[in-house]
């Protein structure tokens, strides 16, 4: 009875899991084919040599590294959550993936925190934990993608999208290939050094100071009742981004708004409000800052940005 129980409470877990290393690995192979063939047209499924391309032995294996990567960075973010939470005695639930028809394929993980969190230091470590995790596993996920990826010609036309860069990987692809690139060619990236970039889109999403995510957690263990102000800054932020860099950040001030409407925006008060935190969870409140300037993704599709789209009809489209 009590197996039962268990198998009826991670079944919907076990589920999205599957599904989400399914749409992962699709994904991964329009990405690994455009790496072994590049110029190839990824998305042409149709029936003929470009739908059996997909089938290639090597396209394959990229594929299914791609998802495994990405799964491994996002579950393990989610479980840093998880365990610190079992540290403390705060009840949360295995994580739920989410997957997703999308330029990644999924819109990443969540867990449900089903206790309140009442020590300022508890709530520090939960929401620390995860994008720190996250982050050390894309690190290196990105850079030994990077050192198998290759530069290549970038053909004309519509369909090829710009992917923006994080400081990180700026950093990282001047180290890799210091010599110039010659003209209308770019970096090809191996589907491993893509899902770490993935890895630190997601790193740099959840570190948004905002409500219940793991932002909102660590600015409100640091500065209190000021989190919410800068919550509203964050919020300003996204218009300004969406109109410049790209027009997605609109769907996240549409959120925050959604959060204000419901009383969400402000981060629910704990026990020791007026307790610093420790020297030690100081310092890393720096490094975690350094963590999401390095992974944040102004424009993750370039000219996307709804000047861009009003003007040029969208200019991260070659």
């Amino acid at each position: 009875m009590e197996e039962s129980g268990r198998f009826r409470k991670v079944w919907l877990n076990a589920l999205l899991f599957g599904l989400t290393l399914l749409s992962t690995f699709f994904v991964g192979l329009g990405m690994s084919l455009s790496y072994v063939h590049p110029g190839a047209q990824s998305l042409d499924v149709l029936p003929g040599p470009g739908a059996r391309a997909f089938l290639e032995p090597r396209v394959l294996l990229l594929g299914l590294l791609y998802s495994a990567v990405l799964m491994a960075i996002l579950l393990g973010h989610e479980l840093a959550h998880f365990l610190t939470c079992r540290r403390y005695g705060i009840a949360a639930t295995l994580p739920f993936f989410i997957p997703a028809p999308n330029l990644i394929g999924t819109f990443g993980a969540v867990i449900k925190i089903k206790s309140p969190i009442r020590q300022k230091h508890q709530l520090f470590d939960v929401g620390v934990s995860g994008p720190l995790t996250g982050f050390l596993l894309a690190l290196p996920a990105l850079a030994v993608g990077l050192a198998f990826s290759k530069i290549a010609p970038v053909p004309a036309g519509d369909g090829n999208l710009s992917l923006g860069e994080p400081l990180l990987l700026k950093l990282l692809t001047a180290l890799f290939f210091r010599h110039r690139f010659p003209p209308g060619a770019d970096v090809v990236l191996h589907p491993v050094a893509f899902a770490g970039w993935v890895g630190l889109l997601v790193t740099a999403l959840n570190l948004f100071p905002i409500g219940q995510l793991d932002g909102g957690h660590i600015t409100y263990s640091l500065v209190g009742r000021k989190a919410g102000l800068i919550s509203l800054a964050v919020l300003a932020a996204f218009v300004v981004m969406g109109v410049l860099c790209f027009a997605g950040w609109f769907l996240w001030g549409g959120i925050g708004l959604l959060f204000i409407l419901m009383r969400r925006l402000k981060h629910p008060p704990i026990l020791d409000e007026d307790v610093p935190l420790s020297l030690g969870r100081r310092i890393m409140g720096v490094v975690i800052v350094l963590v999401f300037m390095l992974s944040f993704i102004p424009d993750p599709v370039k000219g996307y940005g709804l000047l861009g789209l009003l003007t040029h009809g969208g200019a991260g489209v070659k």
